[in-house]
C-alpha cells in the first residue's frame, strides 16, 4: 500500500499513518483518547470532589424562573448572595452523644443495623466480651441489649415517634351486626411534616438534589427527562403555585411529595399475615437516591386491613367502608402538611442552608389493584384515562378531578359505573389538598406494569399456551428443550442463573428481569417467527423505558416500538391464545407512557420496585425479628431504632468523626477488584460511583504460577502463536503496523504478568455525563470457573468510532489477560479469538454473529485493553432441534456456529447493539 494511501492520525503533530480505519481507532484509543473517558472543561480526570457533576458538555439546564429556592435565615428573611449556611453541629467533633465514643456506636450500628443480632446473641456476646477484658480494667461496650437499646432510643436524632389514630362506626352497633362493623381499626403513623423535615436535613442528600424545577436540553438541543425535578409535572405546578400565590411563593423551594403503598404478605404458614405500609418520599433527590434506599424512602404508616367472614367478601358495604376507611386514614394521616401547600414553611436543607418550602402531592407509586382502589374506578378501567377496557390498545381521554366531579353531578351510579368505569362511593384522599388530582398521580411502574405484567404474566403465558394448544402431547418436551436453552445461556456479569430453565414456584421481580435478558432466542423455531418479533418490540419498548436518561428521539422510538407490539400482538388472537382480545389495564398503561415519561421523569425512578424492596428493612426483616405476637409494635420500635442509627451515622459522616462509605475519596480512581480470591458482590454487573471515568483495566493483582517469559507462558498455555501475535501488536503500537518488517525483530524480554480479569467501567449513551448511567462490570478469562470448567468471556471491540451501533463495534472473546513492559512503557494486553457480522435478524432483532476462521483455525489477535469498550453477551443460535443434554453454559460459546448480539442484556447494551 502507498504512503498516499494511507490513512494519518487525526491529532494533530502525531507522523503515524494507518492502512485502515480500524487500525488509526485503536491507535487513537489507545494513545491520544478513550472514547469512553469523559472529562469536563477544566477538569483533569480524576474523580471529583464534588458527588455532583456538573452538566454534560454542550448541554443546558432552563431552572424555574419563580420558585428559586432562595436561601433564608431561620426566621424565613432572604440572605444576600454567597452566604454562608449556619453550622449544623454545635457539638465538639469528640462528642459521640447519646453513646460513651466511638466503638460504643460502632458496635451498636454493627449489632442492630447491619448484622441483625437477636437480643439473647446480644447478651451472650457482651458476657463474653466483657470476660475477655477481666485484668485490663475495661468492660464491653453495654451491659446488656436492653442497656444498647435505650442507649440508642435516647437519640434526639431521627427516629419520629409512631403515633396510633383509631377508626370505625361512630353510631352504636348492634351485636348481630357484622364483625368488621364492631371493630375498632388502629392505624400507626408518623408525622409526614417532621418525616419530610428530617429528610430535606439530610446532609447525606447533598449534591445529589435538586432544589428547583429544570428543563434539560442535550448539546443538540433536544429535550431530556430523568430525575424527577426535570419533569413536565413539577415545572406546571410550580408555574401554578407562582400564578395563585405571587408574592409568598416567591423565592421559595418546591418539594414534590411522593407516596407508595401495597399490601405485603410476611408469612402464609402462620395465619396469613399481612401489613398494608405506606411510604413518603420526595421529589428532590435524584432517582437513584431513591432506588439505593438512602432513607429516601419512609415508612410513615401502617394502614388498617379489615377483614370479615367470607360471606362478606363480595358485600358491596364492606367494600365501600374498606375504601372510605383507606382514604380517611391516609387524608388524616397527611393532615399536617396541608398548612405548608399553600404557604411557605421554613426548613433547613441538605446543603445546610434554610429555605421557604412548599409542599405538593404530585406521585403515587402504586400497582394496578391499588391504583383502582385509590382513584375510586371499576376493575379493569384505566386510572389515568376513560377509555373502556374494550378500547385497551388506545388512549382515551384523560381522567381528572374536575371531570369526576362534573360527571357525579350530571349521571347516577349505574350510568357513572358502566358508561366511565366511577364507582361514586369514594372520594379520594386528595380532595382535601390542594393542587392534588388522584387521576395525575397514577405514575408509570415498570414492575407491574411491564416486567411482571406485559412480560411475565402476559407474554409469557400466552406463549407457554400456544405451545401446550400448538403441540399437544409433545408439548412437554418442547417447554423442557427451551428450559434447557435458557440453562445453556453462556455467563455474564450479573446474570442470575436458570440452571433449570423457569422451573420455580415463586417469581420476583429480578427473576422476571432476568428472564427478559434470555428470553428471545429461547423460543425460536418453536413459535411463528410473527410470535417472536411481537414480543421483540416489546422488550424493545421495555428497555427504552428503563433508561436512566430519556430524550425526544428515545420517545420516538418507544411510540414506533409500542405501535409495532400492538399490531403484532394479534398473532395471539389469530392463533387461538387470546380468542376474546386484549382487556389488559396493566398492557394498556402502557399507552401513557409517552405522557407519564414528560411528567415524571424515567420510570425508574418511581417504579413499584422500590416500595417492593422497601417492605424488606422495614415490614419484613423486623417482623421476622419480632416474637410473632402483636408484632406490629416491636416493628414500629425496629424501624424507629434503625432511623435513629441512620441519622446519627449521617450526622457523624457530617461532622468528619466518620468516614462517608459509600462516597469514593477525591482524587482516588476507581479500582477493579482484586482477583486473588471469590468475586465480591460488587464485581459484576453493578452501578458504579458518581464520575467515575469510563475505562478498562486489568485486575489489581496478577496471577501467580504462570511463567514471566512470553515464550514461557506460551508454551504452558499451548498458545504457539502468542509471542507472534504479541510482536505484531507492539509493532503495530510503535506505529510500524502489524504486518512491518520491524515485527520480526521486536523482542520482548520484560516480566510478563496474566490475571484472570479487568474491570469495565461505561456510561450509557443517552447519559454521556456519566452521572445516572454509569456501570461497572467483571470480565474474566480464567482455567477455572466455580468448578465448572473455564470461563472466557466476550467483549465489545471499538473498530470504528465514526460508524453507529455495531457497524463500527467487533465482538471477540477473551482467550488471555496479560501485560508487559516495552521501553518503559506498560501495555495492557488481551488475546482474543473474532468473531465475523453477518447482520441483523429480522425475526429476533438482534444482531447475528459467527466465529471468524482463518485456514480453519480461529482468527486470533493481541489488542490493548483500551480498544475494549464493555463485556458483550452471546446467546446461542440453537435452531429448530432439541438441545443434546450435554450442553450447559460452560461449553456453549465453543459449540455453536452462530450467536445473536444480546442486546437485552442491559439496557446500556440495548442502546449500543442496533
Amino acid at each position: 500500500m502507498s504512503s498516499s494511501s494511507r490513512l494519518p492520525c487525526l491529532f494533530s503533530g502525531c507522523p503515524l499513518m494507518f492502512k485502515s480505519q480500524h487500525g488509526r481507532t485503536y491507535h487513537v484509543r489507545t494513545f491520544h483518547i478513550n472514547s469512553n473517558v469523559r472529562s469536563y472543561p477544566g477538569q483533569s480526570q480524576s474523580i471529583p470532589e464534588s458527588t455532583q457533576a456538573p452538566p454534560p458538555h454542550g448541554s443546558q439546564r432552563i431552572e424555574h424562573p419563580h420558585l428559586k429556592a432562595l436561601p433564608c435565615d431561620a426566621n424565613g428573611t432572604f440572605l444576600p448572595p454567597g452566604s454562608q449556611p449556619t453550622p449544623r453541629a454545635h457539638a465538639t467533633p469528640d462528642d459521640w452523644t447519646p453513646f460513651e465514643n466511638k466503638l460504643q456506636f460502632l458496635v451498636a450500628d454493627l449489632l442492630y443495623r447491619r448484622v441483625e443480632m437477636s437480643a439473647t446473641s446480644i447478651d451472650l456476646l457482651m458476657e463474653l466480651w466483657a470476660s475477655s477484658m477481666d485484668g485490663f480494667g475495661t468492660s464491653s461496650p453495654f451491659r446488656s441489649h436492653q442497656h444498647m437499646y435505650a442507649t440508642v432510643d435516647s437519640s434526639s436524632l431521627g427516629g419520629v415517634t409512631w403515633r396510633c389514630l383509631v377508626a370505625g362506626f361512630s353510631e352504636s352497633i348492634p351485636r348481630s351486626a357484622p364483625s368488621w362493623k364492631r371493630t375498632d381499626y388502629e392505624v400507626w403513623y408518623r408525622d409526614p411534616d417532621e418525616v419530610v423535615r428530617t429528610m430535606l436535613d439530610n446532609p447525606d442528600f447533598d449534591g445529589q438534589f435538586d432544589m428547583r424545577p429544570y428543563i434539560e436540553l442535550d448539546k443538540r438541543g433536544k429535550r431530556c427527562w430523568s430525575n424527577f425535578m426535570s419533569a413536565n409535572i413539577a415545572w406546571n405546578h410550580c408555574d401554578d403555585i407562582a400564578l395563585h400565590h405571587p408574592d409568598s411563593s416567591f423565592g421559595a423551594m418546591y418539594c414534590p411529595l411522593i407516596l407508595g403503598s401495597d399490601k405485603t404478605t410476611v408469612s402464609v404458614a402462620t395465619g396469613h399475615v399481612e401489613y398494608h405500609p405506606l411510604y413518603l418520599s420526595i421529589g428532590n433527590p435524584h432517582n437513584k437516591v431513591r432506588c439505593a434506599h438512602r432513607n429516601a424512602v419512609i415508612p410513615i404508616a401502617f394502614l388498617a386491613i379489615p377483614k370479615g367472614d367470607r360471606r362478606y367478601d363480595n358485600d358491596p358495604e364492606f367494600r365501600k367502608f374498606k375504601r372510605q376507611l383507606y382514604h380517611a386514614s391516609i387524608s388524616a394521616i397527611l393532615r399536617t402538611l396541608q398548612p405548608g401547600m399553600t404557604s411557605p414553611v421554613i426548613r433547613r436543607c441538605p446543603d445546610g442552608h434554610y429555605r421557604r418550602v412548599i409542599f405538593d402531592l404530585v406521585a403515587f407509586i402504586a400497582d394496578y389493584p391499588e391504583q383502582v382502589m385509590l382513584t375510586g374506578i371499576v376493575q379493569g378501567w384505566c386510572p389515568r384515562c376513560t377509555a373502556s377496557p374494550s378500547d385497551s390498545g388506545r388512549a382515551s381521554g384523560p381522567r381528572t378531578r374536575n371531570l369526576t366531579d362534573e360527571l357525579i353531578k350530571l349521571l347516577d351510579s349505574r350510568a357513572l359505573w358502566d358508561k366511565y368505569g366511577i364507582d361514586d362511593d369514594v372520594v379520594p384522599f386528595t380532595a382535601d389538598f390542594p393542587r392534588a388530582d388522584i387521576h395525575e398521580m397514577m405514575s408509570p411502574d415498570l414492575l407491574h406494569q411491564v416486567i411482571k405484567g406485559g412480560f411475565k404474566d402476559h407474554l409469557v403465558t400466552w406463549v407457554c399456551d400456544y405451545l401446550t394448544q400448538t403441540y399437544r402431547g409433545q408439548a412437554n418436551k418442547v417447554l423442557d428443550d427451551i428450559d434447557l436453552r435458557i440453562a445453556a445461556v453462556p455467563s455474564f456479569p450479573g446474570l442470575r442463573r436458570f440452571p433449570h430453565g423457569r422451573r420455580f414456584k415463586q417469581w420476583t421481580g429480578d427473576d422476571s428481569k432476568a428472564l427478559m435478558k434470555v428470553y428471545l432466542p429461547a423460543i425460536v423455531g418453536y413459535v411463528p417467527d410473527d410470535m417472536v418479533t411481537c414480543i421483540s418490540a416489546f422488550l424493545d419498548t421495555c428497555y427504552i423505558a428503563r433508561r436512566q436518561v430519556i430524550d425526544e428521539d428515545a420517545l420516538k422510538q418507544f411510540d414506533t416500538s409500542f405501535s409495532k407490539f400492538l399490531q403484532l400482538r394479534e398473532i395471539f388472537r389469530a392463533t387461538g391464545v387470546r380468542p376474546s382480545g386484549f382487556f389488559l389495564p396493566r398492557q394498556h398503561m402502557l399507552t401513557h407512557y409517552h405522557v407519564l415519561i414528560q411528567d415524571f421523569g424515567a420510570p425508574s425512578g418511581l417504579c413499584s420496585s422500590i416500595t417492593e424492596s422497601r417492605h424488606i428493612t422495614a415490614v419484613k426483616k423486623p417482623w421476622r425479628r419480632s416474637s410473632r405476637f402483636e408484632a406490629l409494635g416491636q416493628i414500629l420500635s425496629i424501624n424507629q431504632r434503625l432511623d435513629k442509627l441512620t441519622a446519627m451515622h449521617s450526622d457523624f459522616v457530617s461532622r468528619g468523626m466518620l468516614p462517608a462509605g459509600h462516597i469514593p475519596p477525591s482524587g482516588v480512581s476507581f479500582l477493579p477488584p482484586r482477583d486473588d480470591g471469590p468475586p465480591t458482590s460488587g464485581d459484576d454487573g453493578e452501578p458504579a460511583d458518581d464520575n467515575v471515568l469510563g475505562h478498562v483495566v486489568l485486575a489489581r493483582s496478577r496471577m501467580k504460577n504462570y511463567p514471566q517469559t512470553l515464550q514461557e507462558l506460551a508454551a504452558k498455555l499451548d498458545e504457539t502463536d502468542l509471542p507472534a501475535l504479541t510482536q505484531r501488536f507492539l509493532a503495530d503500537q510503535l506505529g510500524a503496523g502489524p504486518g512491518g518488517a520491524l515485527a520480526s525483530f521486536l523482542r520482548i524480554t520484560t516480566t510478563v504478568h496474566v490475571f484472570h480479569s479487568a474491570t469495565a467501567t461505561f456510561f450509557a449513551p443517552s447519559d454521556p455525563s456519566g452521572i445516572r448511567g454509569m456501570r461497572r462490570e467483571c470480565i474474566r478469562a480464567t482455567p477455572s470457573w466455580r468448578g465448572k470448567g473455564p470461563r472466557h468471556d466476550t467483549v465489545f471491540v471499538v473498530e470504528d468510532d465514526k460508524k453507529p451501533g455495531m457497524r463500527g463495534l467487533n465482538v471477540a472473546r477473551i482467550r488471555l489477560f496479560f501485560s508487559f513492559t516495552y521501553n518503559d512503557v506498560k501495555f495492557p494486553c488481551a488475546l482474543v479469538e473474532w468473531f465475523t457480522r453477518v447482520g441483523v435478524d429480522h425475526v429476533t432483532g438482534m444482531w447475528v454473529i459467527r466465529p471468524d476462521y482463518i485456514r480453519n483455525r480461529r482468527n486470533r489477535a493481541v489488542i490493548h485493553l483500551d480498544a475494549i469498550l464493555r463485556a458483550a453477551h452471546l446467546i446461542p443460535i440453537y435452531g429448530s432441534h432439541p438441545l443434546p443434554l450435554e450442553i450447559n453454559s460452560s461449553i456453549s460459546l465453543d459449540t455453536f456456529r452462530g450467536y445473536y448480539v444480546n442486546k437485552y442484556i442491559d439496557h446500556h447494551a440495548h442502546e449500543i447493539v442496533f
